[in-house]
Parts: C-alpha cells; structure tokens; sequence
C-alpha cells in the first residue's frame, strides 16, 4: 500500500487510509461523504483560539485534534482529509489552529488552548475524545490529565520527557530500559530545536537574535545564520543545540535558564499520565527522526494496562518509510492501524 503525508505531521493520513476502509462491525454502514464545517471561535488563555468544527447529521462521540509542528496547521490538507473521514463516521471533530507550533514553538500556552477546546467540545457533544500528533501530543497529554471524564486520550509520534527529545536531537541517542540506540542526526534538526526554545529566553535581544538564527536555519540549514552577539541566556541556548556529546546534554540542559528548564518540566507528560482518563492510544514510527519511538514505549509503560500501544516499523515521523518494506512489516502495521482508528471511533 501507498501512503502519502503532507509536512510535519505524524501519520494523519495513514489513519485516513484505515478509516477509508472500514472493517469491524462497530463503525457505521452508511458514512456520510459531506460533513458540515463551521468555524468557530473560542476564549482560550486571553486570546481566541480558532477553530474547524467537522459536523455529521448525527454525532456519536466528538474528538479534538490537536496538530503538531506544520506552517498550516489545522488547515493541513492530510489533517482536514482525516477529520472529514471521521466526521463521515459520525464523529463530531474539532481542529483548532495553534499559532505557536505552526510558527514552529511551543510556548506552554497551548495547554491552556487544548483545555480550552475540551471544555468547549464537551458543551457542544459527549463523550469527549482527544489525539495529539508529533510535538503537539505533548500539551495535549498535559492538558487531558486535568480534564476528567475523557473518552480515549491519543498520542501519535508523541513524546514523554522533552529531555530525552533534546538528546535524540543533538546526539542521536535514545534509550530505554537496558538498550540503546544511536542514530544519525539531520542538521535540520537542530534548528528546529531552537525554535522550539525560543519563547523561553526571557532577554528580549537574545529571544530576538535565536530567532533570527532558527528562522535562517529552517529556511536554509546551509546558510551563514546571523553573526549578532548574544548574551549569557542566548549562548546557554545556542551551546545546547549545538552540541552533540552525550555526556554534556545534562549540564547543558541545567545551565538553561530557569524559565526554560520550567517549561520543559511543565511540557513534558511523563509524570502525568497515570492520571489520563479513558482509553490511552499511542503509536510511534520506529524509525522516527524527530522524536524517538522509544518516548512512546515510556509513554505505554506509565499508562499501563489501559494503553493501546503501536510500534510501526514501516513508519518515519512523518510517514511512511522506504518503499521496500517487508509485507510482513505492512502487513502488521496495517492491522495496528485498523485497530487504533476503530478505537478512534468508538472509543470502547
């Protein structure tokens, strides 16, 4: 099989080939080809958070997306395709559009935003679901832990510890229990770590200087960034992303400033979900270059029993993998997909 994904999403559209073709007996034998979409506005920490509202003729469950790092956001055409085939299933489907990851941040006021959008979903139908994908499960498993009464809580591609994320993206390792990996590192990568750590310098000339240096990077990892000086906050950031010892990522990330280091504390899952209501869902591309599948075991481990776990060898991070795949490989991840996207619908 086939897939294609649109830019920094993990894996919408391979849950729109599943939905496409509906199999156990628990989703609806008539599927409305033509939701309703209206946006919609909603007050979310001080601002407006906008908003897709996906409307079947007769919603069975409602389910918030929550996009991760892409330029279009909740516009993503793979992600407008899913939330269409959800609603076509008669799943009542919110897709907001987060300022901060489409400009490539995450400046922990999207906890705020995703809680916002839960509240808001819950006046409109019930039972309330939510599925984060790649750096926007993060806040989403953050926020659904002070939500109570949820459905089915989905992280996709997601991560457990920002720390570990900050190794994988300098050095290439990541762990989990007794084993190790080591993989090689995309540049681009880096970048996009400093764009992630932008918002928490707090000296405004620093904060203004990294971003110059990110947004030259992301357009053109090969390019001379800007040679403007930084101060103490500014270089303590750069050192991080720039290093690429394993031993120093520890002392880097200590030496970060204070707001930082909070941050990544507060964004960070881990400790939080034993306290996720509902059914937990989590899938992972094994071969993920952006965040580690192993965030997902860690993820699958806390969770317990009540987690459906996924490890697709077949998937990157934004996708399918090498065309020669084994069909055994397909074959499995097929079917593990089948099952999460079941579990997207009927939230049993």
């Amino acid at each position: 099989m086939v897939l294609v994904l649109g830019l920094r999403f993990w894996s919408p559209v391979a849950f729109s080939l599943a939905l496409a073709f509906p199999a156990t007996e628990g989703w609806p034998v008539a599927r409305s080809r033509d939701p309703v979409r209206d946006e919609v506005r909603i007050p979310a920490a001080g601002a407006t958070l906008t908003a897709d509202l996906y409307r079947p003729a007769k919603p069975r469950a409602s389910l918030l997306l929550v996009h991760g790092l892409s330029r279009a956001g909740g516009r993503h055409p793979e992600l407008v395709r899913l939330a269409r085939l959800l609603a076509g299933h008669g799943t009542l489907v919110l897709v907001p559009h987060f300022e901060s990851l489409a400009a490539f941040r995450l400046s922990g006021r999207e906890v705020e935003e995703i809680a916002a959008a839960l509240h808001y979903l819950g006046r409109v139908a019930g039972p309330v679901g939510i599925a984060g994908f790649s750096f926007g499960a993060g806040p989403a498993l953050v926020a659904a832990a002070g939500v109570p009464d949820l459905r089915l809580v989905g992280s996709f591609g997601g991560y457990a510890d920002l720390r570990h994320v900050v190794a994988f993206l300098t050095t290439g390792v990541h762990a989990f229990g007794d084993r190790r990996w080591v993989e090689r590192q995309e540049a681009y990568n880096r970048w996009k770590l400093l764009a992630l750590l932008v918002p928490f310098v707090t000296d405004a000339r620093d904060r203004d200087r990294l971003a110059s240096i990110a947004e030259a990077k992301l357009a053109s990892p090969s390019a001379e960034p800007p040679t403007a000086s930084l101060g103490a906050e500014g270089q303590s950031v750069l050192a991080l992303v720039l290093n690429d010892r394993e031993a120093a990522v520890a002392p880097l990330l200590a030496g970060l400033p204070r707001g930082a280091r909070d941050a990544i504390d507060r964004l960070s899952p881990l400790p939080l979900v034993a306290r996720l209501p509902g059914r937990v869902l989590i899938a992972h591309g094994i071969a993920d270059d952006s965040i580690p599948f192993t965030e997902s075991l860690r993820l699958a481990e806390a969770a317990g029993g009540r987690a459906r776990l996924a490890i697709l060898r077949t998937f990157q991070h934004t996708g399918p993998g090498s065309f020669w795949a084994s069909l055994g490989d397909r074959a499995r991840d097929g079917a593990s997909l089948f099952l999460l996207a079941d579990d997207l619908l009927a939230g049993r």
